[in-house]
């Protein structure tokens, strides 16, 4: 079998490759792209804990030197190794404290309610776009202290951030071009701003921040931020509406969460392994590294495949199956390990919640075809919907 992630069949269901993958080819080099990938989970676990022979630099692949970086100047925080890692998490750490992230709490749970309202007065609907996207855009934008009024605009400026990310700078209108300097412009008034008068929001806790005298520079405050943007709202509507679709092409699991909807922590712990979001991650190796026999040389380029890791055979039983009640569910893969851990999964699971909580009790009275969702291409590190519509019955 060959496989290649860039490949259109691949992306639109590379679950029957990474079996393969697992099974045949643990250590596999796509040949066209000189890539190798890594597809079991005990392998990838020991991967992302080995920072000392295994970078994060370059984590963004497709953005070359003469394309316009999104990210301004200072790396994004996952392309960073120790010590620059370190300390930069460790403000960050102290900015995004589970105190902030509880304290929105009520108000994720009342945008979740306001937008399925919205949606359901419309009578026919698409999930993603009118649910699953805004969500987290809306509160990610509360966190950062970007104005109500400016949702519109960092709804675009987060699809354009998509794009740029995606390395496709060079295919983009002067439109997108002027997004990318509109959003920087924006974020680069804001910090100073911020700095000159701070608020109860995200981005004056980031430019306060500090640890044994090191504050966060603006270039570093402006990575985080753009990156919180990118990372805050793609991973949350992929999980949102992965969990959906789970949920719908399986009523049995679906009876069990609205019978007991004690089970939703969990049923977002396995829609997070079953249909991970985030399906791989880059690496770097620093050194030669050999698994299971093949070397990987030093400088070459590595993939690792959570989506695969999420679904061996070797640590979940029945991979295949989506199940509410597995008891290792959160033992999944999908927001990363070790120190590069997603600063933003608590925030993600809380926006999932709130967003099943005020579905659950209408699934059974939305209409929806399978032949009718088209899914997310833009990058192949992604697994999600591009859009899901859904009516109301009767209409």
């Amino acid at each position: 079998m060959n496989y290649n992630p860039l490949l259109p069949e691949v992306m639109e269901n590379p679950y029957p490759y990474y079996a393969y993958l697992r099974s045949h080819a643990p250590v596999y080099k796509v040949e066209q792209l000189n890539w190798w990938a890594i597809s079991r989970y005990d392998d990838i676990l020991a991967v992302v804990k080995d920072y000392q022979r295994i970078s994060n630099a370059n984590y963004f692949p497709g953005l070359s030197a003469d394309t316009f970086n999104p990210m301004g100047e200072a790396p994004a925080i996952v392309e960073l190794d120790p010590p620059d890692h370190t300390r930069i998490r460790k403000l960050a750490n102290r900015a995004f404290t589970p105190r902030i992230v509880a304290s929105l709490e009520p108000r994720v749970r009342a945008i979740a309610q306001e937008l399925l309202s919205q949606a359901f007065a419309k009578g026919t609907f698409d999930l993603i776009g009118d649910f699953a996207i805004p969500l987290p855009v809306w509160v990610i934008a509360e966190l950062l202290g970007i104005e109500p009024e400016r949702r519109d605009d960092f709804k675009r400026w987060a699809d354009t951030f998509s794009h740029a990310i995606g390395g496709k700078t060079a295919d983009m209108d002067p439109h997108q071009q002027q997004d990318l300097l509109e959003y920087r412009a924006y974020f680069e008034d804001v910090i100073e701003r911020r700095r000159k008068e701070p608020q109860a929001d995200l981005i004056s806790a980031l430019v306060k921040a500090q640890e044994e005298e090191q504050r966060l520079t603006a270039a570093e405050v402006f990575s985080l931020a753009v990156f919180l943007l990118l990372a805050g709202s793609e991973t949350t509507t992929n999980l949102i509406g992965n969990a959906v679709l789970a949920l719908l092409k399986h009523p049995e699991e679906l009876a069990k969460v609205r019978a007991n909807p004690g089970l939703l922590p969990n049923t977002i712990e396995e829609a997070l392994r079953y249909d991970s979001p985030v399906s791989s991650e880059f690496r770097q190796m620093k050194e030669d590294v050999t698994i299971h026999g093949t070397t990987i040389p030093a400088g070459a380029k590595m993939l690792v495949l959570y989506g695969s890791a999420n679904r061996d055979e070797a640590k979940f039983v029945e991979p295949q199956r989506f199940n509410v009640t597995r008891s290792n569910a959160q033992e999944n893969l999908a927001f990363g390990y070790g120190i590069h851990f997603c600063l933003g999964a608590p925030l993600a699971r809380r926006e999932a919640l709130a967003a099943l909580e005020a579905l659950l009790p209408h699934l059974p009275h939305l209409s929806w075809q399978e032949s009718q969702l088209t899914r997310n291409t833009l990058s192949h590190q992604v697994s999600g919907l591009a859009s899901f519509p859904m009516a109301l019955r009767g209409f």
